[in-house]
């Protein structure tokens, strides 16, 4: 029996963990991640191979980023999550949320830039087009926050509570669509709040902190709304196989725990990503002052000792 025009035998054994992280799922994901690592790897070799400095750590963060995607979607619980609202619930909060924070502390944009070679005069390549595309007002459009909070927001509301979610789980194709889209609308929303890798938006990190805040709040109360409804609210799951053992409604409370649940984790992988980056660059601009003052004698200091001194005497 089919689920969908998918090609997915729906007489699935009861959800385990060691079931679901059997390999499986989507080809189209598998590949794009071993193209992603592949890409990274070249880029941070290239860097290496020049006597350049590239972090370990960007490098980790990036790995783990791609393998979060890889556990979502080329698992079987991409599979339990064509027929578990729960499970599917748990790959859109991965693949939208930690994945991206994790892709994007990896700095891809970043190494791209360092390690893509500079075309010739009047010639553009890569790295010209990459430039152009970070200055391009679309980019701009992408990235400003009343552009990806609203995004955001309307990724959960305007995808589950109408017939387009029901929609898109009728074939391959949509399935593959949607979580593309979840994984884009994650990196567009975190990219100028991370600020690792160069952008059109590079607010302050108070405003960062605010714009982190004003979408996570939504997804609590997504999350609420799942867990407090009466009867199953998305097609979809309304009917699961019976060799699932498992009720709609239950598995739908389920579903709105885990988006409940997950609005915390990366608000606080995000803030202490940020509390880092602000004492790093309280850092910097100190090691800034000290080189100015070194250079210059210190003369700001010892022209507001004279403005002390002068103010000291017009008192006298």
């Amino acid at each position: 029996m089919d689920h969908g025009g998918h090609g997915m035998t729906m007489d699935l054994p009861p959800f385990t963990l060691a079931r679901g992280l059997e390999f499986g799922g989507d080809p189209f994901f598998l590949v794009g991640c071993v193209l992603a690592l592949a890409l990274y790897g070249w880029g941070a070799a290239r860097l290496w191979r020049r006597g350049d400095a590239w972090p370990v750590g960007r490098l980790v963060s990036f790995v783990l980023g791609v393998l979060t995607i890889v556990v979502s979607m080329c698992t079987k619980l991409n599979d339990y999550g064509m027929v578990m609202f729960s499970v599917h619930m748990v790959q859109h909060m991965i693949i939208s949320m930690v994945s991206p924070i994790l892709l994007l502390l990896g700095a891809p944009v970043t190494l791209a830039l360092r390690a893509l070679p500079a075309a010739g005069r009047g010639r553009k390549g890569p790295r010209e087009l990459l430039v152009a595309l970070l200055h391009s007002r679309y980019v701009r459009v992408i990235t400003h926050p009343a552009f990806t909070i609203p995004l955001f927001i309307a990724s959960l509301y305007a995808l589950y509570f109408t017939p387009l979610f029901d929609f898109l789980m009728e074939s391959k194709a949509g399935h593959i669509a949607m979580m593309v889209h979840f994984l884009a609308v994650g990196l567009v929303f975190f990219w100028p709040i991370m600020g690792v890798d160069p952008g059109p938006h590079r607010p302050g990190y108070v405003m960062r902190m605010l714009e982190l805040f004003a979408g996570m709040p939504f997804h609590a109360f997504f999350g609420i709304a799942l867990m407090m409804a009466s009867e199953p609210m998305v097609g979809a799951y309304q009917h699961p196989p019976a060799s699932l053992g498992i009720d709609a409604l239950s598995d739908q409370t389920w579903a709105g725990g885990i988006a409940w649940a997950f609005s915390e984790i990366p608000s606080v992988i995000v803030l202490v990503a940020l509390v880092h980056q602000w004492y790093k660059s309280e850092q910097r601009q100190a090691r800034r002052i000290d080189r100015t003052a070194d250079r210059d004698g210190d003369q700001e200091l010892a022209a507001y000792n004279r403005y002390l001194a002068s103010l000291q005497s017009r008192g006298h």
